[in-house]
């Protein structure tokens, strides 16, 4: 009988201090999501004020995106601990939706990014050969 006990006395430790870290990674990704928005905000006030053109926005574009890739597996992790400890049909199936859109939004952010990073080094390995 005390076997019992310890065992589910160490099983609610165990899903209290999961739950707190899934807490704390949900946090995280919010907190990146946040200061990709500040990030994004000063960089468009910086562009604006220099008055430069839309290579400047293509960065803004891809500093934030960079920021919500990471938010997005930050908050993937988070979901992936809360199905963890209380697995039911019902979670798994939506941890698996929710895997499915976040990866693919994911996916396509990066693909995003590596094209318009891919063309600002067209640009700039064409304005230096120009320049020469």
């Amino acid at each position: 009988m005390e076997e019992a006990s310890l065992f589910s006395r160490t099983e609610g430790t165990v899903q209290s201090a999961v739950e707190w870290l899934r807490l704390l990674i949900e946090s995280m990704g919010a907190l990146v999501i946040a200061a990709g928005i500040v990030v994004a905000i000063v960089l468009l006030l910086r562009s604006a004020l220099a008055r430069r053109g839309l290579t400047d926005f293509t960065q803004v574009r891809l500093a934030f995106a960079r920021h919500l890739a990471l938010a997005l597996e930050f908050q993937l992790a988070a979901d992936i601990l809360s199905t963890a400890i209380a697995p039911s049909w019902d979670r798994i199936g939506k941890l698996a939706a929710i895997a499915v859109i976040r990866t693919a939004l994911n996916y396509f952010l990066m693909l995003e990014m590596r094209s318009e990073t891919a063309k600002e080094t067209q640009t700039a390995t064409g304005l230096a050969a120009a320049e020469r």
